[in-house]
């Protein structure tokens, strides 16, 4: 019987997040179907599009670089 319990628990849990799941998917088909602001929003994200004659710059943390100073050195001395 506590086999059985334990067995209804965790079937109800796995239930939980694939409803949660299919929440979110319906949600964003509801969006994709009625409207462009959530395309637009894809093709920017996952695709790196932008608009026509729109300007995109990336900025670049300073300390995210990982790249040491070059150091030269001098063959050339007496």
């Amino acid at each position: 019987m506590w086999d059985l319990n334990r067995q209804i628990t965790e079937q109800k849990d796995k239930n939980s997040l694939l409803k949660a799941r299919n929440d979110t998917l319906d949600a964003e088909v509801r969006d994709l179907k009625q409207g462009f602001a959530a395309i637009e929003e894809r093709a920017r994200n996952e695709l790196g599009m932008v608009k026509q004659d729109e300007v995109f710059y990336q900025v670049i943390e300073k300390s995210n670089l990982d790249v040491a100073p070059s150091v030269h050195q001098d063959t050339n001395k007496q």
